[in-house]
């Protein structure tokens, strides 16, 4: 027991630091050697450890995702285009549309490493207006299914289908956002109390816009390939966009700032956070286009111009009782409104559920930064002006009205 006591004494004392300087090793070396036992490590698990006891033989689970299913006709096929998101290398061997098996080609290989990408392409005569389904089935006898909803020609990139996609983008995002700002004379008429009404009330509308969007990446991160792991990116993408915004210098100088500065600075960020999710929301109308599944009638154009009108209202409400000029609103309308149309184009004509998932993500962390920046204002303002009553009604309409239009919207 006494030599015990001893020895745990002794190593008790021993101290780390020390130990170290004493070998006088090189800095890189003390960077590298842990990284190097670490390869070891592994070889030694990979060649002698539990891991090839375990391998009973069995291949891996594939995991074949289906990202996109271009129609096209002249001559009538069909574009099947896959990812490998599993953790072994795939051969697509048959394909079947509407249960029946179909000759078909691919491109660049048969055999899909891990992440690779591969355009199937099926000679079948499509019905406009109809649905078809697409199964894919593997070397191993995994099946893989796709449907077409709607049967009709895709977007090519060519002129025609660029001036189709803007006027949606124009349509959905930049004309609601410019009839908003037309509320800017109204709004400078405004005391000092009701101003901080209609911040509270833009703090609301972004809320909805942070929720709304936020809800989106999630149910597009289901349709990411697993490999990239779709929840975690929408979590990157969130919390690494407020993390940006925060570390933004210049512009954290002038938003802690209540001066014409300031305000302007902030505005700006409405802007910016309207257009990210205006980005995101402009590829799910361009990928709807895109498939068929949306009738652009004149009752769906006035629903998406009433939703998206509040957001002009939300972005001038922080430089209502400044003087600024057409131009920097012209460019406020901008910023909210002509991601739309680049949306549009992306999801009309390359749509990727990764980029979706992710650019959604990124405008709910843009709307939450930007409403804790109207909470900052209003507390600069007076310790008690955001529990004021009218500011709390404000914020409870913000949501409200853009729930009530985005109802609409669904209709």
């Amino acid at each position: 027991m006494r030599a015990d006591w001893h020895i745990r004494e002794a190593l008790a004392g021993v101290d780390a630091t020390r130990v170290w300087s004493g070998l006088r090793l090189p800095l890189w070396v003390v960077v590298v050697l842990p990284l190097v036992l670490m390869g070891l490590l592994l070889s030694a698990l990979a060649l002698f450890g539990p891991l090839g006891a375990l391998d009973r033989g069995v291949p891996p689970v594939e995991a074949l995702t289906i990202e996109r299913i271009d129609v096209r006709a002249d001559p009538s096929r069909l574009v099947v285009n896959v990812v490998n998101g599993g953790p072994a290398e795939v051969t697509i061997a048959q394909t079947l549309v509407d249960d029946a098996y179909w000759t078909h080609t691919v491109e660049p290989d048969r055999t899909l490493p891990r992440l690779g990408r591969a355009a199937i392409t099926i000679p079948y005569p499509w019905v406009a207006g109809e649905p078809h389904e697409i199964k894919l089935l593997t070397a191993t006898g995994l099946v893989f299914t796709g449907e077409v909803p709607v049967a009709v020609e895709s977007p090519m990139p060519d002129s025609r289908s660029l001036v189709a996609l803007t006027m949606v983008g124009v349509y959905v995002g930049a004309i609601p956002v410019a009839l908003g700002l037309l509320w800017y004379p109204f709004l400078r008429r405004m005391d000092r109390r009701w101003l901080h009404f209609f911040l509270m009330l833009t703090a609301g509308l972004l809320v909805f816009l942070a929720t709304d969007a936020l809800a989106e990446a999630i149910a597009m991160a289901g349709n990411v390939p697993s490999a990239y792991h779709g929840t975690s990116l929408v979590v990157v993408g969130l919390i690494g966009t407020l993390a940006a915004l925060q570390l933004t210098a210049g512009a954290r100088g002038r938003l802690e700032r209540d001066d014409m500065a300031g305000r302007r600075a902030l505005a700006i960020f409405v802007a910016l956070s309207i257009g990210l999710h205006n980005l995101g929301e402009g590829m799910a109308v361009g990928a709807a286009y895109s498939v068929g599944e949306m009738a652009l009638g004149a009752f769906l154009i006035v629903g998406f111009a009433l939703h998206n009108m509040t957001e002009g209202l939300g972005i001038a409400a922080p430089v209502a009782h400044d003087r600024v000029g057409f131009p920097f609103l012209a460019g406020l309308g901008l910023l909210a409104g002509a991601p739309t149309i680049v949306g549009a184009w992306l999801g009309g004509l390359a749509y990727l559920p990764v980029l979706a998932a992710l650019f959604f993500a990124v405008g709910a962390g843009a709307a939450l930064q930007v409403v804790f920046e109207i909470g900052a204002l209003l507390q600069r303002r007076g310790a008690g002006e955001l529990s004021r009553p009218t500011n709390v009604i404000g914020f409870a309409l913000g949501v409200a009205a853009m729930y009530a239009t985005a109802l609409v919207v669904a209709a």
